[in-house]
């Protein structure tokens, strides 16, 4: 069975053709700026190799329809006809209370998905485009909802509440439904695969930090906190995103600066976190550069960042009332040893222990990177969004 994995944002998709036999990546690329006149399709070949075809798209069924002509080109293609792909699954950012599983798309899903629209402005938009453009470039060929929302609803009550009025939760639903939840539910299930042990009975954290980053606790392998929450802005401190602010802040600063809501909204989503701190990039790899050079905004945007990392991780083990297993995966997570290093630092309390010569050497691959002493496991597992949403699409189909 071949797949096709589709991630539409507002003005990129992200796609991977999966065969599922074999879990084999076939194929693998993405379309960015969509909407604009320097629109292009990169094409990551098996060798390594990228190959950017510049194309205008004003519109993101036009850049679907460029990768599947590509997926079939006899150059840079690798299936011969389009009736090869059996099924087509999407990224869904919020499912709301509606989705707690991934789901076979009907119209009835579409209508939900739209509803959700208002809790995810910038994403829910951006995917129904996706499966519209499939239904009209592949008709007939069934398609998969996987939501990033979909494995925190089984978080209690008391841990996704707000504690505002009970009637703006009747009214609105407003509560803290979390992001990354495809990441989550898959590096929570194979680290117990890698480490040979059962999700039952285990208490693990996982630290999915990157550009955006949320922190989950898993109990018995489901999901009963996680950082993000109404939107995916509460939480960690992230690349251009805030995270936690004080309400009263945030009035402060409409009122002083005089901004509306979709000013402050911007503020906060793409001005804020590392890049707004340290002045510098919402690229941790910058901003470490910056903080070697003495830049002292940048070793403050640092330290925040690894302070929150370190708060969540405490919270969530006092929440499950111990921790077994930390998972860091995420690009920063997977990649950047100086920052597990320090953050690992901070949980010798909890008898964490890290082999600092082990995790110096890991960059993008699944290890062990605590010492064999340590009371709790620390683990680099490498997300694969991709292949959870190809695995359920498969299940379904």
């Amino acid at each position: 069975m071949k797949i096709l994995v589709l991630n539409c944002g507002s003005s990129s998709i992200k796609y991977k053709l999966f065969e599922m036999e074999s879990k084999k990546v076939m194929a693998q690329g993405g379309v960015e700026k969509i909407g604009l006149p320097d629109s292009f399709l990169q094409v990551k070949l098996p060798n390594g190799e990228k190959v950017i075809i510049e194309k205008s798209m004003p519109e993101h069924t036009i850049g679907i329809q460029l990768i599947l002509d590509t997926l079939v080109d006899a150059k840079l293609g690798c299936i011969k006809d389009l009736k090869e792909i059996n099924a087509v699954g999407h990224r869904v950012v919020h499912g709301g209370e509606k989705f707690n599983k991934s789901v076979l798309i009907t119209p009835e899903v579409k209508k939900e998905i739209i509803q959700c629209a208002e809790l995810a402005p910038l994403h829910n938009p951006a995917n129904l485009k996706g499966i519209e453009a499939i239904e009209k470039t592949l008709p007939g060929v069934p398609q998969v909802a996987v939501f990033d929302t979909a494995f925190h609803q089984t978080m209690p009550d008391y841990a996704y509440m707000y504690a505002l009025p009970y009637e703006l939760y009747d009214k609105y639903a407003i509560r803290r439904y979390g992001f990354h939840g495809t990441s989550h539910r898959y590096v929570s299930a194979r680290v117990c695969e890698f480490l040979g042990v059962k999700a039952e009975g285990k208490k693990i954290i996982t630290a999915h930090i990157g550009n955006g980053g949320s922190c989950t606790a898993v109990l018995n392998g489901k999901s009963v906190d996680t950082s993000m929450g109404l939107t995916p802005i509460e939480g960690l401190m992230m690349g251009t995103r805030v995270g936690d602010l004080d309400l009263g802040a945030a009035t402060f600063i409409m009122d002083k600066e005089k901004l509306s809501t979709a000013e402050f909204n911007n503020l906060v989503n793409k001005k804020s976190g590392l890049a707004g701190v340290s002045g510098v990039s919402s690229d941790m790899r910058d901003v470490t550069a910056a903080c070697k050079a003495g830049n002292q905004r940048a070793i403050l945007a640092r330290e925040m960042f690894i302070y929150r990392v370190k708060k969540y991780i405490g919270a969530y083990a006092a929440a499950m009332n111990g921790v077994d297993i930390i998972v860091f995966t995420g690009g920063i997570g997977e990649n950047d040893a100086t920052v597990r290093n320090d953050i690992a630092e901070g949980l010798t309390y909890l008898g964490a222990e890290l082999d600092k010569k082990v995790n110096d050497g890991i960059h993008g691959e699944e290890a062990v990177i605590s010492t064999k002493d340590s009371k709790v496991t620390l683990c680099v597992i490498p997300t694969d969004e991709e292949l959870m949403i190809a695995s359920d699409t498969q299940a379904l189909v």
